[in-house]
């Protein structure tokens, strides 16, 4: 920790006048296929096709992980969350281990752990880079007071800290409240993406005079799928926590979508939209009314439909306007986005294995070549993935190897695997050295 705050200190310099404002706003089980900008038909969000149409689309960006907690720990701290042992989400399916003498033992507080106090995170950076920052949404990166937003380099904080929670009481199912300001307990009635919205326009009214960082994780469209504009909605069971429809589904999103578009009128208003980032994209694949077309599969899996997901990005005073591109890019790539936008700076002895995405975005020339991993080893199911280029290698339970070109086979149906053995093998390799490096990471937790 004293590292930490020692490299916090040094970046407090003089800084470049032009930095621009930051938005990410984070859906959560979001389908990659339900915005009008990639096909959908029966849900309308024309705010967030808006960004869109003024920026940039891309067809292949993936979340860091199929599930809530890995991804949000890839985007705060820049690098594989494996490399501090956050590799699947917190919750009552959790398996945690502390490490004590050189072994793992299980936690059985599934509230005990968030992310490692020695992290990094972006808000800090930023914050030491002379951005005031704001988070308003979903945490899900530890419940504990030490692991609060406003700890972990945030001005504000109002949200949730438990992966989901009633949309009008603030509740988990089982009675824990979830609802913070900062750190302490408030009670607020109303359905909590419009408090979110809420609180993240009135964030950017009072701070267009300093370069800002506004971070909009959602809960939504996270179960328990409850409407908006029905607070007589009876309370979230156990039993109810999956009940819905696509009709709800629909609603919820367009919620979203309603804050996105309260966003961009108080940039405008503000004067503060052609040197403002703002960023949407989702956590993981789309669960169960959400519509991952074209491709296979969902959340909680390592098959396309739990990891690709939907991303646009616009940046007037930047970034070109309606470009569509195929640039593979991840989660984690927002994060040195962010900084390098920022003029920020990232401690060395931590590299970051995100990119910059701005240089890529700006040229003409093809698409490069990257290589991404996603893994869930959880006792009852193993799953493991590696692209590289348009090669997508799966093992999935221990059941054979597969091989998928996405160029040609976007819904991954023709296994590969037996006409291309030198790519397999390949691909198989790769992924064995990461998994060989993460491993070895050093990391007093694990959560899988």
């Amino acid at each position: 920790m004293r590292l930490v705050l020692l490299f916090l200190l040094a970046l407090c310099s003089a800084l470049p006048a032009s930095q621009p404002n930051i938005v990410f706003i984070l859906a959560d089980d979001f389908g990659y296929g339900d915005l009008g900008c990639m096909g959908c038909k029966d849900i309308a969000t024309p705010n967030i096709d808006r960004l869109a149409a003024e920026g940039i689309k891309f067809t292949d960006f993936y979340a860091n992980a199929p599930v809530c907690t890995p991804t949000r720990t890839g985007f705060i701290t820049g690098r594989w969350q494996q490399r501090c042992g956050l590799e699947y989400a917190f919750g009552y399916q959790v398996e945690q281990f502390r490490r004590v003498n050189g072994a793992w033992v299980p936690e059985q507080d599934i509230h005990a752990l968030g992310l490692p106090l020695g992290e990094v995170t972006l808000a800090q950076k930023l914050k030491a880079a002379g951005y005031a920052t704001g988070a308003f949404g979903k945490w899900h990166l530890g419940f504990k007071d030490e692991y609060n937003p406003v700890n972990r380099g945030f001005d504000e904080y109002f949200g949730e800290l438990l992966g989901h929670a009633d949309f009008y009481q603030h509740a988990y199912y089982d009675g824990t409240y979830a609802l913070r300001d900062g750190l302490q307990p408030v009670k607020r009635e109303g359905y909590f993406t419009d408090l979110v919205n809420e609180r993240a326009v009135k964030f950017i009214r009072g701070h267009s005079k300093k370069p800002f960082f506004l971070y909009v994780p959602h809960l939504a469209v996270h179960a328990p799928f409850q409407p908006p504009d029905a607070p007589e909605t009876p309370r979230v069971t156990k039993e109810s926590m999956h009940h819905g429809s696509r009709a709800i589904y629909k609603a919820m999103v367009e919620r979203i979508d309603h804050g996105v578009g309260m966003i961009l009128a108080e940039l405008e208003k503000t004067g503060l939209a052609d040197n403002t980032l703002v960023v949407f994209s989702s956590d993981n694949g789309g669960e169960r009314y959400s519509r991952n077309a074209p491709l296979f599969h969902h959340k909680a899996t390592v098959w396309e439909g739990g990891i690709r997901v939907p991303c646009v990005m616009r940046w007037p005073a930047k970034l070109p306007k309606g470009k569509i591109t195929s640039q593979m890019a991840i989660t984690m790539d927002l994060h040195a986005t962010f900084l390098a936008a920022a003029a920020a700076k990232s401690p060395p002895e931590k590299p970051l294995d995100g990119i910059d995405l701005v240089p890529l975005l700006l040229s003409d020339a093809k698409p490069l070549e990257r290589t991404f991993f996603w893994r869930i080893d959880r006792s009852n199911r193993k799953q493991k993935a590696i692209r590289h280029g348009k090669w997508k290698y799966i093992h999935d339970g221990n059941t054979m190897d597969l091989l998928f070109d996405l160029e040609t086979d976007i819904g991954e149906r023709v296994n590969l695997g037996y006409q291309q053995p030198e790519v397999l093998a390949d691909l198989k390799a790769r992924l064995k050295a990461w998994e060989s490096e993460m491993d070895a990471s050093e990391r007093d937790i694990w959560v899988r």
